[in-house]
């Protein structure tokens, strides 16, 4: 990849469903294929039971409180905490903010940066896609089996 590239990738803003991702630093910007992405989720915002499988997922908490699960262990995490996701062990996490929360998801390989290109809308100048345009991109997340990611349950209640 160009520096040139790299820099395009750099700070792209997606919306990933009702979720505002930022992707800060690229998977190809470096050997070790590290992307951290930002993202910012509403209230009451829940990811499905999942496993990764291409590696371990860390989630930096840069605004508000994010309830997680995690080998099945339930947990709160608030700003300035951090939560790793082991690669292999289901988790998901629900958003408690009554605002919302902000984040830094930092993983390895460019599964997840990828599935997040192919899967999110792009930003124009700040307004949310509609509904219709956020449940599809959240359907086909529900209801697939991506390359890395396997859904095994349900999202938090």
């Amino acid at each position: 990849m160009s520096d040139q590239t790299r820099a395009e990738n750099a700070n792209q803003i997606l919306w990933f469903g009702d979720n505002l991702m930022t992707i800060r630093v690229p998977a190809g910007a470096g050997d070790d294929q590290i992307s951290v992405i930002e993202c910012r989720m509403p209230h009451g915002e829940t990811t499905p039971l999942h496993i990764t499988l291409s590696g371990d997922e860390v989630i930096h908490m840069l605004e508000g409180t994010m309830q997680f699960f995690v080998d099945g262990k339930d947990f709160p995490a608030h700003v300035g905490q951090t939560v790793m996701a082991p690669k292999g062990l289901p988790h998901n996490f629900r958003i408690e903010s009554t605002d919302a929360a902000t984040c830094l998801i930092v993983t390895q390989s460019g599964a997840f940066e990828q599935m997040v290109r192919q899967m999110s809308l792009p930003v124009r100048a700040d307004v949310l896609p509609s509904r219709g345009e956020r449940d599809a991109s959240r359907r086909f997340f529900d209801s697939s089996v991506q390359r890395n990611i396997e859904v095994v349950g349900a999202p938090l209640p």
